[in-house]
């Protein structure tokens, strides 16, 4: 890595020259970075907005599970029929599930080699448990913070090679050479705070030879989300680069707690926990899932099965399966305006109509467990600390204890199972740019647990594979970087330019400003912008979705990003980050509802962690009845939560019927790719980069692609080794 300078318009700007531009410190980017260094490539630069930010230092789940090839047991498995099972969730590229797959062991062992506490017994074997949508056993925990204790080990290791890390530099474009035949990453800006909080954050420039984007999913999406409250997410940057997305349709939604965001998954929901509602003051407590079920039995197996069957999934709503509750709380929180929550105090009560709670009801897969557990307690709090101790303790250490409090819930987004489109070595379309983790859209529709944990490690060393052999070379020089990106340096600068332009606008006053304070009153005006886009998310692109919903969102989002992009604004100098994120936010959520909107359009319906409304379809259920007025909509919005989609006053219960796809059916067979169009987009270098407005929806470009299927492949190990010598194997 070089320190330079270069002088655009005047003004000298701090450039760092680098071969590889590692963007994000989460457990993908620092095995990227760990994996080009053992390749001999050590001209690596980690770029992080916050060290030790993001999901992967900060969240989990009752054991957060990593997904691999098993290795214990007497069960067969081979590294084709992981693919073939990764595949199966569908709309997953098929090469790409067999790279996840063979690698899957190499990766996992990396990480046993640095340090991270996998479990194993006495003769080396690493255990594995039956995570959701996994046939065979192959999910393995170091407990809830897995992903934390990846990143700690691998930070050890970033350290320890000394591989340089500048942290606080948010990256707010990414540069590209456009007049080749093909797109190709040239290297990015990034806006550093400033001394003090009314100091102008300064733009740091970057050359780069390759990009690794790996800064997470888009959490800063939905109002209802379990994402940590800094990974607001970053892949605007890229789509206004003009990368190719994939299967934006695919997000994952579960019940989570909202106070402090973690999933109650696994045993949260094996001990079997009292769920009620409470008005919005916390009052007329309700023992709302008694109105859905038949018995008790059912209602108690429905809540221990949602603990392996945590995500939303429309399949599982039929015959009182364990998705119902998740409507059941949707409906309590979205549709009647209620609060609720898990209480461990206390079983379940049938009261008058099932009589009280008993084990002995439960179907047998759950009180086989539990019998296995120990775990026939009389309370579920005592039930969980014989199951999983260490999950009471996780909430004690956030000041909610379980033995006393309420837990309060909600269904929340809690990963994308979309994102940039890439080849099989994470290399998008854009040349030189490697999107990885939760970022690259490798998923399709359904995942097994922990499969995503084992893509972002598999991901990023894939892409050093690639640089490291492909694209070796020395970053442009000053002169070659500015004639290519002028322009587009010049886009970030008239950005921060027209925000800072409007501090001195009626929206705030000369005390406001004195000293650097940011206005309150427009701090909440940057809070409200953000809360838009989370509220027309979590109504129209969350785990209920209806055609008339999307199709107005989609409208509305666009208007939204052209007023962002023409007018952005900051009372100050240090609301220029949050500027930047917001612009990001508005394009993405623009281009996930295009994408949803096309799906719809091609026939789609239910699938994956989503209910699509259909008047025609099967009623979701009968008790479910019919939604009300939302007389209490108003107190909702007070609250911050978002309205359902698709209720109206004088709704019947046709709104809760819906379908899944027919097999066979074209948007199964054929996955969405989406992209912006660089010519039409804020990043177009032609004309006055100033008044320029956004791409709009008839600039973004949608192809449905056949899925890939999974390769065949070399079957001699000569053919194999002859072409590894000849170095035709990374190409």
């Amino acid at each position: 890595m070089e320190r330079r300078s270069i002088v655009l318009d005047g003004t000298r700007f701090p450039l760092y020259a680098v071969n590889t531009l590692v963007i994000g410190s989460g457990a993908a980017a620092l095995n990227a970075a760990l994996a080009l260094h053992d390749r001999g490539q050590r001209d690596v630069l980690i770029v992080t907005e916050a060290w030790g930010g993001g999901t992967s230092a900060n969240a989990g789940s009752d054991k957060q599970t990593y997904y691999k090839l098993s290795t214990s047991g007497d069960a067969a498995d081979s590294a084709r029929q992981m693919a073939a099972d990764l595949a199966a969730g569908g709309c997953m590229h098929g090469d790409i599930a067999l790279c996840e797959a063979q690698h899957s062991l190499q990766a996992f062992y990396h990480l046993v080699h640095l340090g991270v506490p996998f479990p194993h017994d006495a003769y080396g074997a690493f255990v594995g448990y039956r995570t959701d949508h996994d046939p065979r056993g192959r999910a393995t925990s170091a407990g809830p913070l897995t992903s934390r204790l990846m990143v700690e080990a691998l930070a050890r290791e970033v350290n320890a090679k000394n591989i340089p890390v500048l942290d606080r530099h948010q990256v707010v474009a990414l540069l590209v050479h456009r007049g080749r035949a093909e797109p190709e990453v040239a290297g990015a800006v990034a806006l550093v705070p400033g001394e003090a909080d009314d100091a102008t954050p300064r733009l740091v420039v970057f050359s780069a030879v390759n990009v690794v984007l790996a800064t997470g999913g888009p959490g800063g999406m939905y109002a209802d989300s379990v994402y940590p409250a800094g990974q607001t997410g970053s892949i605007g940057l890229a789509l206004r680069a003009g990368a190719v997305a994939q299967n934006l349709t695919e997000s994952q939604f579960g019940l989570a707690s909202i106070v402090f965001r973690w999933n109650v998954s696994g045993s949260y929901q094996q001990a079997i926990p009292r769920y009620l509602s409470t008005d919005i003051d916390g009052g007329d407590e309700r023992e709302f899932l008694n109105e859905a079920f038949p018995d008790m039995g059912t209602l108690g197996t429905a809540i221990f099965r949602k603990g392996y069957e945590w995500p939303f999934d429309p399949r599982r709503v039929d015959r009182h399966g364990s998705s119902l509750i998740d409507l059941l709380v949707h409906r309590e929180r979205v549709v009647r305006g209620r609060r609720v929550f898990l209480d461990y105090t206390r079983n379940p009560d049938g009261g008058e109509r099932f009589g009280p709670f008993a084990l002995d009801a439960l179907a047998p897969d759950a009180r086989t467990y539990l019998v296995s557990r120990g775990a026939l307690a009389s309370t579920p709090i005592e039930r969980l600390r014989r199951i999983n101790t260490p999950a009471i303790d996780l909430y004690r250490s956030h000041g909610i204890d379980l033995e006393r409090d309420h837990l309060e819930i909600a269904v929340c987004a809690q990963h994308n199972n979309g994102g940039l489109a890439g080849n099989h070595w994470w290399e998008s379309n854009v040349k030189g740019l490697f999107p990885v983790g939760e970022v690259n859209g490798s998923h399709g529709v359904l995942r097994p647990g922990g499969a995503a944990l084992n893509a972002g490690q598999v991901g990023g060393l894939r892409a050093a594979m690639y640089i490291a052999r492909r694209r070796a070379g020395a970053p442009p020089g000053e002169n070659l970087l500015l004639e290519a990106c002028r322009e587009q340096i010049r886009e970030v600068v008239a950005i921060t330019q027209r925000a800072l332009s409007g501090s001195g606008s009626e929206s705030a006053n000369d005390e406001d400003r004195r000293g650097g304070a940011c206005s309150a009153r427009r701090r909440q005006s940057v809070e409200d912008v953000r809360r838009e886009i989370q509220h027309r998310m979590t109504r129209h692109g969350a785990h209920i979705r209806t055609s008339d919903g999307v199709r107005q969102a989609t409208g509305e989002a666009w208007a939204l990003y052209e007023q962002l992009w023409t007018e952005p604004r900051a009372m100050c100098a240090a609301e220029l980050p949050d500027v930047f994120r917001t612009l990001d936010l508005a394009l993405a959520h623009a281009v996930y509802l295009e994408a949803i909107g096309d799906y719809l359009a091609h026939g789609g319906h239910s699938r994956g962690s989503y209910l699509v409304v259909d008047p025609g379809g099967d009623l979701a259920c009968p008790a479910l009845g019919d939604p009300p007025a939302l007389a209490d909509v108003s107190c909702e919005l007070r609250r911050g939560l978002a309205v359902a989609p698709g209720i109206r006053p004088g709704a019947k219960a046709g709104d809760w019927r819906f379908s899944l796809n027919a097999a066979s059916a074209f948007v199964d067979q054929h996955i969405l790719e989406v992209s912006v169009d660089p010519l039409a987009s804020p990043g177009d270098t032609r004309g006055d980069t100033a008044s320029r407005a956004p791409a709009g929806s008839h600039n973004v470009r949608k192809r449905w692609v056949k899925v890939r299927p999974i390769p065949e492949a070399a079957a001699w190990f000569e053919a194999v080794w002859k072409a590894y010598r000849e170095d035709e194997v990374i190409r």
